[in-house]
């Protein structure tokens, strides 16, 4: 026990503080490229850093960038990671959080918790993608029963929303602007959705127009923003409120289209 304080007391050497910054940074980065609001990102980069024999860190988290300053003793090293790929996956965010406390318990040292990180950027989802294709359909199909649809409109919501759900997992993987692979999401689903009120298959079928699209709602995003701007992290909350209402005009658009496009009118 006194061996482990004395040991966590003394300055690192410079060759170790970098170790520990890049460290330290790959975690912060990953946090915020997938989901993390700012609190938990400065909170878990700090955590992971004096865990591992710094003194202080001194952390800024902006909308694309990450900085900081890692101190020990006399030592101090400043790095700046630039954050380029937002999205969404709560699975990595909960992993490093989960490997944090890891490393303040001392389980993890500097050599594992690179292994570890590595590993955790590895990851991919748990499912298979035609199981996610399906479930978000029937999500979205049965919210269009709570908004009173019958079966006519679950399933043409649920096969809108299911190939919605498929385009949206080709252009991610073709690397497209994720504005625009909102946009198209939107319009894919919007035609799908439009035969409903061609076809005269419901009494209500502007419901499967306003359903199958639920998907695209940015609802990390608007939270983030909201947790981040009641936390005082301004900038980076108004930011994600932006990038949120962008997004929802994005839905809006490409559903416009698909609805001029079919002769489609209101909702």
């Amino acid at each position: 026990m006194d061996q482990e304080a004395d040991r966590k007391s003394r300055p690192l050497d410079h060759e170790t503080l970098r170790d520990v910054i890049d460290l330290s940074l790959w975690a912060g980065q990953m946090l915020l490229q997938h989901g993390a609001d700012t609190s938990r990102v400065e909170s878990v980069v700090h955590l992971i850093g004096t865990s591992l024999g710094a003194t202080w860190l001194d952390i800024l988290v902006s909308p694309n960038a990450l900085i900081v300053t890692t101190i020990s003793g006399e030592e101090f090293r400043t790095k700046v990671r630039r954050v380029v790929t937002l999205g969404v996956n709560l699975s990595i965010v909960c992993a490093i959080n989960d490997l944090a406390y890891r490393i303040s318990w001392g389980e993890v040292d500097r050599v594992g918790a690179r292994a570890e990180l590595l590993r955790i950027s590895a990851m991919r989802s748990n499912y298979n993608r035609w199981v996610v294709v399906g479930m978000v359909g029937l999500a979205c199909a049965g919210l269009s029963r709570l908004f009173g649809s019958d079966l006519a409109v679950f399933a043409v919501t649920f096969l809108s929303a299911g190939a919605a759900m498929y385009v949206r997992q080709e252009m991610s993987r073709q690397h497209f602007n994720s504005f625009m692979i909102v946009v198209v999401t939107a319009f894919v689903a919007g035609l799908g959705a439009s035969t409903a009120t061609i076809f005269h298959l419901s009494p209500s079928p502007q419901i499967a127009l306003a359903a199958s699209v639920l998907l695209l709602v940015p609802g990390v995003h608007l939270i983030n923003s909201l947790r981040d701007m009641i936390n005082g992290h301004m900038v980076t909350g108004l930011v994600r409120g932006f990038t949120g209402a962008v997004i929802s005009m994005c839905i809006a658009l490409g559903l416009l289209l698909a609805m001029q496009l079919m002769g489609v009118s209101g909702l």
